[in-house]
């Protein structure tokens, strides 16, 4: 009974996310959470884009050369 203790007070965390993923899992809320990320990713590379036209035009610019 000591070593269930000891296992679960040292994995504490692993179990939780466990608990937590399979919980996400069976919600079906993960196609929800790449959703968001996947937004969150493209308004941060548009944002960037936006505000770094001009090295993002030379870096391409160097990118198409090199092919």
């Amino acid at each position: 009974m000591e070593e269930l203790k000891n296992f679960i007070k040292t994995y504490r965390g692993a179990i939780i996310g466990v608990i937590v993923a399979i919980l996400i899992i069976l919600t079906r809320l993960d196609d929800l959470i790449m959703a968001i990320i996947i937004i969150g990713i493209c308004a941060f590379v548009g944002n960037y884009i936006q505000q770094n036209k001009y090295d993002v035009k030379e870096k391409l610019k160097k990118f198409i050369d090199r092919m």
